[in-house]
Parts: C-alpha cells; sequence; structure tokens
C-alpha cells in the first residue's frame, strides 16, 4: 500500500476527478453555499474565503488523502469534490467523502465520480475497506454509494440535530471484494 502522496486524474464518461487547486475555491464555495448542500452535508459554519482558498493549495502536499475536483465534461465546470480520507495504512482502509453543487445534480455526475474514486482507492491504492457516512434524509446519495458497492452496515442513531429534528447516519461500506465482484457482473 502506497500512501497518497500521487494526485491522479480520473476519467469517465460524465466527469474528471483532478487534483484540487485553489482556483477551484469559487465553484466550490457555490455548491458549499447550496442550502440542500449544506444540510445533506450537516455543515455547520464557514472558515473564511483565505482559509479555504489556503486549504485547497496546500491538497496538492497531503499524503494521508486525496482532494479531486469533479469537473463536468459537458461544460467543463467544476461542479464539487471527491475525497478519500481518515486513512488508516494498517487497516488498509479510509473514509470517502463527496460534494456535489446543484450544477452537478440529478445527472450521474456523483455516481460516476464515486465510482472512479473507489476503483481508483482499491485497484491503485490496495484498499481494503472504504466506508462512509449518509444522513438519512439522503436517499439520493444512498442510492448512488449503493450503484457503486457500497453495503449498509448500520446507523448512527441520532448523529445529528438539524432544525431542531434528530437524524440517523447510515454507516455504509465497500470491500475490496464487494467492488471486484460488481466489477466481474457477479
Amino acid at each position: 500500500m502506497t500512501d497518497f502522496a500521487y494526485k491522479p486524474t480520473l476519467t469517465g464518461d460524465l466527469v474528471e476527478l483532478r487534483p484540487l487547486v485553489e482556483d477551484d475555491y469559487p465553484a466550490l464555495q457555490v455548491a458549499m453555499d447550496d442550502p440542500e448542500v449544506v444540510r445533506f452535508t450537516g455543515s455547520r459554519g464557514e472558515i473564511g474565503e483565505e482559509a479555504a482558498r489556503k486549504w485547497y493549495r496546500t491538497r496538492g502536499e497531503q499524503t494521508d488523502r486525496l482532494d479531486l475536483a469533479i469537473v463536468d465534461q459537458v461544460s467543463g465546470a467544476v461542479v464539487g469534490e471527491a475525497v478519500l480520507n481518515e486513512w488508516s495504512p494498517q487497516d488498509e482502509s479510509c473514509n470517502f467523502r463527496i460534494l456535489i453543487g446543484p450544477a452537478g445534480q440529478g445527472r450521474g455526475l456523483g455516481t460516476e465520480a464515486t465510482r472512479l474514486i473507489v476503483g481508483y482507492g482499491i485497484e491503485e491504492l490496495g484498499l481494503h475497506r472504504i466506508e462512509l457516512g449518509v444522513y438519512a434524509f439522503n436517499p439520493r446519495a444512498q442510492r448512488a454509494y449503493e450503484k457503486a458497492g457500497f453495503v449498509t452496515e448500520g446507523v448512527r442513531r441520532h448523529a445529528l440535530r438539524w432544525d431542531g429534528e434528530w437524524v440517523d447516519e447510515i454507516v455504509m461500506s465497500v470491500l475490496a471484494a464487494d467492488w471486484k465482484a460488481l466489477r466481474s457482473g457477479a
């Protein structure tokens, strides 16, 4: 297993995933300001433009995570980000998260981006397990994850309080064996 120092460009039919750069900030800020995106990610606060730009500027230096911009192949616009983080080398596992702004929703871009980065993590990096959490009020994302081979493992009950209501977090994962079975059509 290698680290995440190499930042690939992954190309699909609908999206290209490429290393994040500081110039991606404006497009990603539009996505992060969308009320539906804020709700689905459970985001609570702003970090400010300078801190966010510094964050994006330093993504290429990280050896323990992979942050990729999601670029719509039709428009050429950055519509989100796909991330492998919380890497555990000894367990050959990491976390996955994705953010898709309004310009990239409802067209299969998130599903393809998920498949591309999961395939890279398992086939190229040698990960055994990739996990994620999705809030119960986001069934569209849960379906996209299932299409990419993720399986529901359990529920973190009342993991988020949103607008005065408790929301469960669904814990999902894909194992290397699950991915290989999905790829082979088994």
